[in-house]
């Protein structure tokens, strides 16, 4: 019998922002690792997420991909968990949760792929330009604890994992604002099992080398 809750992922992708947002929510689920060259763009999974992706997840019967609503559909899930605000004080967790999974990684990957859009083009790429995007984002967490409102919720998981992968990797600058909302969420307990978990993986697929 299958599990109520199926997550799709390999430790090496964006499925390491959904693990950290399972380890939060603590509802039990089956994980199945999928392969970049093969599984992940077999018939099996391309009937569960087109574009032969991961992560997806299967709760009850039904698929949500992209991380940001795969955090979102979490939270409202299992609502025990305490990750989204009331529905009345949703609007800084929505705005910031759809900002870094739109233009913030737009325009991350835009740079990486060596394009800088012109003044005339900035007005018509949603993320306008990259510095404008770490502006924006920079005054989002400066001196606060969280990104929306009080307490934590799946929004910083999903900001905490794209400034976390950032200052990690080198696409975003380290500001004293962004280190000083990151180092507080790298010390929870669901961040730190989650990478326990997928940096285990991660060894295990090295140590078999190929497939």
């Amino acid at each position: 019998m299958a599990a109520e809750l199926i997550f799709y992922t390999n430790p090496m992708s964006r499925g390491q922002i959904v693990r950290w947002m399972l380890e939060e929510v603590g509802a039990p689920h089956e994980t199945r690792l999928l392969d970049y060259g093969t599984t992940m763009k077999g018939a099996d999974y391309l009937a569960i997420n087109p574009m032969g992706k991961v992560p997806a997840i299967v709760h009850a019967g039904r698929t949500v991909t992209e991380c940001a609503a795969i955090c979102a559909y979490l939270a409202d899930a299992f609502p025990d968990a305490g990750l989204a605000p009331a529905p009345v004080d949703r609007a800084d967790y929505y705005r910031w949760l759809f900002f870094a999974a739109g233009p913030l990684e737009q325009a991350i990957t835009a740079k990486q792929f060596g394009f800088e859009p012109e003044a005339d083009q900035q007005r018509m790429a949603g993320f306008g330009s990259l510095a404008s995007v770490l502006e924006a984002l920079e005054g989002a967490v400066a001196g606060k604890a969280f990104v929306a409102g009080d307490r934590f919720s799946a929004a910083d998981v999903y900001v905490g994992s794209q400034i976390d992968w950032g200052l990690q990797f080198g696409t975003i600058p380290s500001r004293p604002a962004f280190e000083a909302y990151i180092a507080p969420l790298r010390e929870r307990t669901g961040y730190k099992r989650a990478k326990e978990i997928d940096n285990a993986l991660i060894a295990d697929m090295q140590a078999a080398g190929p497939a």
